[in-house]
């Protein structure tokens, strides 16, 4: 089991929601105010409060208060415990297919044109 278990369980946990799914999504592309993020939902803003406290628990999102503004933030990072463990799981058939692509795209191949 990977040291790192209880950070991947967090992240996936906080992941299930398709709506913390649809914030995060948002996020990748930029930092917003809280009252932007609320906008698409059909919920109240302290049911998406809850949603980003859920994703700031597990270390996914930031936010910073600017007077009565919160701006949220993705972590720089946050999901990379994801791609280390999706990573372990990968077959050796599929490492080696990979390393195979690498060696191919360092050693092109030059066509025989006779």
């Amino acid at each position: 089991m990977p040291k790192y278990r209880n950070d991947v369980d967090a992240v996936l946990r906080a992941l299930a929601d398709p709506t913390r799914r649809a914030v995060v999504e948002r996020l990748s592309r930029g930092p917003a105010v809280v009252s932007d993020l609320a906008a698409p939902f059909a919920m109240s803003l302290p049911a998406l409060l809850q949603h980003l406290r859920v994703l700031q628990e597990a270390a996914v999102v930031t936010s910073e208060k600017s007077g009565r503004v919160r701006t949220v933030s993705l972590r720089p990072g946050a999901l990379d415990v994801l791609h280390l463990w999706l990573d372990e799981q990968r077959t050796p058939a599929e490492r080696q297919a990979d390393r195979l692509g690498v060696h191919l795209a360092r050693h092109p191949q030059k066509e025989n044109i006779s």
